[in-house]
């Protein structure tokens, strides 16, 4: 029986972003550099308020940014305000000399540390969401109308660098089909800040024009609007896949200093899912001399780096990469590209010999000068190179036999010798790295094992200790660690992992239902390798909370691994993720777990997992008994071409078809609740409506919730959508009522606006 206190438990671990409350603290540092990074600070949460922390790591030295309780009382006596030393009124901090600045009750102080005195200061930082600032600080950049504009940050003077954009032809936004109109609403927000790039020396700004004139229009009817008016209809520039006209990008260079704007020689840059700039297939060369993209043709088989001159606009192409299928820049649609421009040399990632390596190129020529990486292993990032001693590190992943997910640090030389780890365990690391400087953060962890925080030099050596997280309060709401498996594909041969969460006051003597949590990718992966109670736990950990017996699986087609087991995907959106994959791992872990009841197995997804929630229970019905699927993309033909046609084919209309579960609707047999946002912007709700509609014409029975005003993450509905998934859940699995518990309402935070969009 399912209890409130179970309930309680599960919506402490719903994920949400970090604030005093969160149930991990010091898991993931976030560094401010200072001093052009040879220190930095970060605030770690203590429970209920932040401490902060100032680190000098050529010193070997972390302490206190300064005595919590001598400047909260200076601050209060400042104020007037009541000052908790164990919850300060800020979140950030300006360390300034022997002073330490903030903004605090609506205010700008600053606090001298050598007698701690804070006084109001004058300056107000800036801190337009809306605009992007000069890397010296002097200039920022926004959109107004169509158009880009600068504002000088020393006496506020304004003007245009931009005159002649227009209706859909406008400079600095992305795609509108990823704009996130119905969630910046919710923040007040009009737009997003543009998409621009600072040269370095802060002269020029990369941008581009984006051309959505003949971008297919949709609709959203939004029927309760906030003044509480009449329906409003949003119209939106949204192509779906083999739509003649996407979205382009049309790369342009603002000179400051000479107040002109060059144009690049080139034909626009397709731009069907995001910005080139926000995801850095455009940048500057590290001295400014030249800015660098990267082009794919449509069909996705062919990859060029081009070069572009920011004085005159000439683009010439510095080399080119063509495969059988998709070629990519690196396996992971939401990570950077894996290359690296030098200073003669370029270095490129491929997968070219079956698995991603580097491969070093001359610059001007264009020439292959060698492979720099080989083995049966996988280049994860660039971290450093050194043109001096003719070092690369990176990460990489397949070095760890336990776990080829695993992130491991090495470095290797630019002739391709010399290959050694620079990270000597079988942890999973994640590493950030300042610029120009001679230390990295990592912090290890395994799926199980909470993360130690260090900074490193670059041969691996420990300058400093930051943090070993405190899991205490989440080990309180009867959290365990979950279990991180290898078993077999439905191939009979492919070694698969993913993990299994036990439930709640497990007992091994009992049997429990079981919640297949998954996402399909092809893009990204539904594990992560290392300690993530933040990331799964939207779904699992809460629905181990509630008694049931979760798993998490990253089938064939998913990335992290070969060329190989990603291809699995191509041509294959239709396959989820491969759940036959799936369906093979349950069958394998319950041969030693008895305590898994597989004739009580459902599906729990969202977005692309809402896909293959119900995908799941229409081609392995045996299997997979009930489902929960939210903002569910149900048909690929009426979905974004930056995913459909990247990972089925770009003039594939046949896998786009096999990829819809509204063709297939009446062989569902199983019990299913659908859920979709009214104003989803992303996954427009025809999606569930037209499967709904399929599924009343075939005569089944279905629950569905469409959630007023709530767009793709339901963020603000958030509590009282899992409720009502898990209400179902426990109902359908477990065979009982849930009790009667009224889920808490958490309003939005604007602080975690940021992350929203990472």
């Amino acid at each position: 029986m399912t209890t409130t206190s179970d309930y309680e438990a599960a919506e402490q671990l719903l994920r949400r972003p970090a604030r005093p409350g969160e149930l991990v603290v010091g898991d993931k540092i976030r560094p401010h550099w200072i001093d052009g990074g040879a220190r930095f600070w970060y605030g770690v949460s203590t429970g209920t308020g932040k401490r902060f922390v100032l680190v000098d790591p050529a010193a070997g030295t972390r302490e206190p940014a300064f005595d919590h309780t001598r400047l909260a009382a200076a601050l209060a006596e400042a104020s007037g305000q009541r000052v908790d030393p164990e919850a300060l009124p800020f979140a950030a901090i300006e360390p300034a000399g022997n002073a330490v600045a903030f903004v605090a009750f609506g205010e700008y102080w600053r606090c001298r540390l050598d007698g701690y005195t804070c006084e109001r200061a004058d300056f107000t930082p800036p801190g337009n969401p809306l605009e992007v600032p000069s890397p010296d600080g002097t200039v920022a950049v926004s959109r107004r109308g169509p158009d880009l504009w600068a504002r000088s940050l020393v006496d506020g003077r304004e003007w245009a660098l931009t005159t002649d954009g227009g209706p859909a032809h406008e400079y600095g936004p992305g795609p509108d089909s990823t704009g996130n109109a119905t969630l910046l609403r919710k923040f007040g927000l009009p737009h997003l800040p543009p998409a621009v790039a600072w040269s370095p020396d802060s002269t020029k700004v990369l941008a581009h024009r984006t051309d959505e004139r003949r971008v297919r229009q949709t609709h959203l009817v939004e029927a309760g609007p906030a003044d509480g008016g009449a329906p409003v209809l949003r119209t939106q520039r949204y192509a779906y896949a083999g739509d003649e006209h996407l979205p382009q990008a049309e790369l342009v260079v603002l000179d400051l200093t000479e107040g002109t704007v060059i144009r690049a020689q080139a034909e626009p840059l397709l731009m069907p899912q995001s910005s080139p700039i926000t995801t850095r297939w455009v940048w500057w060369a590290e001295d400014g001399s030249a800015v660098y993209y990267i082009r794919r043709p449509r069909d996705l088989h062919t990859l060029t780096l081009h070069r572009l001159d920011p004085a005159t606009g000439e683009v010439t192409t510095v080399l080119s990469e063509t495969g059988a299928t998709r070629v990519e820049p690196n396996q992971w649609a939401f990570e950077p590209p894996i290359v690296r421009v030098l200073a003669e040399e370029v270095l490129w990632y491929s997968q070219r010999d079956g698995w991603g390596h580097l491969y070093r190129y001359d610059l001007r020529t264009g020439a292959l000068l060698g492979q720099v990486t080989s083995g049966h292993w996988a280049v994860r990032r660039i971290l450093r190179v050194d043109e001096t001693e003719r070092v690369v590190y990176f990460t990489a992943s397949g070095l760890v036999e336990e776990d080829p997910y695993r992130r491991t640090v090495c470095r290797v030389g630019l002739d391709g010798s010399g290959f050694a780890t620079v990270t000597d365990d079988e942890l999973d690391h994640v590493v950030t790295v300042p610029d120009g400087q001679g230390y990295f953060i990592d912090s290890a962890s395994t799926v199980g094992t909470p993360p130690v925080t260090a900074v490193r030099d670059w041969t691996g050596r420990v300058l400093v200790d930051l943090e070993r997280a405190d899991i205490s309060k989440l080990a309180a709401t009867g959290w365990t660690p979950p279990e991180r498996f290898r078993v077999t594909a439905a191939d009979g041969v492919t070694d698969i992992y993913g993990v299994l969460y036990r439930p709640r006051g497990f007992d091994p003597g009992k049997r429990y239902p079981v919640v297949d949590s998954v996402y399909p990718g092809p893009q990204t992966n539904r594990v992560e390798p290392g300690f993530d109670p933040g990331g799964m736990g939207l779904d699992a950990e809460p629905l181990a909370a509630l008694g049931f017996v979760v798993v998490a699986v990253d089938g064939r087609g998913t990335p992290g691994r070969s060329k190989a087991f990603h291809d699995a995907s191509y041509g294959h959106v239709a396959d989820a993720g491969c759940l036959a994959d799936h369906v093979a791992a349950l069958r394998e872990l319950a041969g030693t777990r008895p305590w898994m009841d597989l004739d009580r197995v459902g599906a729990f997804g969202h977005s692309g997992g809402g896909f293959a929630t119900v995908r799941a229970m229409l081609d392995f019905p045996e299997m997979y008994k009930a489902g929960v699927a939210l903002s569910g993309s149900h048909d690929a033909r009426f979905f974004n071409p930056g995913f459909v046609e990247s990972y089925d084919g770009a003039d594939n209309p046949g896998a786009w078809a096999r990829a819809s579960n509204v063709d297939i609707a009446d062989r569902l047999a199983g019990k299913l609740l659908l859920v979709h946002g009214e104003m989803d912007d992303q996954v427009h709700p025809a999606h569930t409506l037209r499967l709904a509609d399929r599924l009343v014409a075939a005569g089944k029975d279905f629950e569905l919730l469409i959630v007023p005003g709530a767009e793709h993450v339901l963020i603000d509905h958030l509590h009282y959508v899992r409720k009502r998934a898990w209400d179902f859940l426990v109902r359908e699995l477990m065979g009982t009522q849930p009790p009667a518990h009224r889920p808490a309402r958490i309003p939005i935070d604007p602080e975690s606006l940021g992350e929203l969009f990472a």
